[in-house]
């Protein structure tokens, strides 16, 4: 049994931050899933694959993998990079070497 720890990130349709930070744990599918003729769904017989759970911060969720003896693999995000907010007064700016834009 083979877990993935990551960090939630904010979706790209959603300016908030409520759900993301948090850390997860997500165990990774150890056989294929085949097609049940009967029904037509997806599936295995691993319940494994439907298990996430949420943790605090990353030594958490490090520490309850080690604990229960899980192998995992460990994502951490790339670091955020800094945004420089735009001033609407620097377009008028004296002295000002770029070009000016509406």
């Amino acid at each position: 049994m083979r877990a993935r720890i990551f960090q939630r990130l904010r979706t790209a349709t959603q300016s908030g931050t409520a759900t993301s930070g948090g850390w997860v744990l997500d165990y990774a599918a150890n056989q294929r899933e085949r097609n049940d003729p009967l029904m037509g769904w997806w599936g295995g017989t691993s319940t494994q694959g439907q298990v996430r759970l949420g943790f605090d911060s990353q030594a958490a969720a490090v520490a309850y993998a080690e604990g229960n003896g899980i192998a995992y693999e460990l994502e951490v995000p790339p670091a955020a990079k800094v945004m420089k907010p735009k001033v609407y007064a620097d377009n008028f700016r004296y002295g000002r070497t770029d070009n000016w834009t509406h």
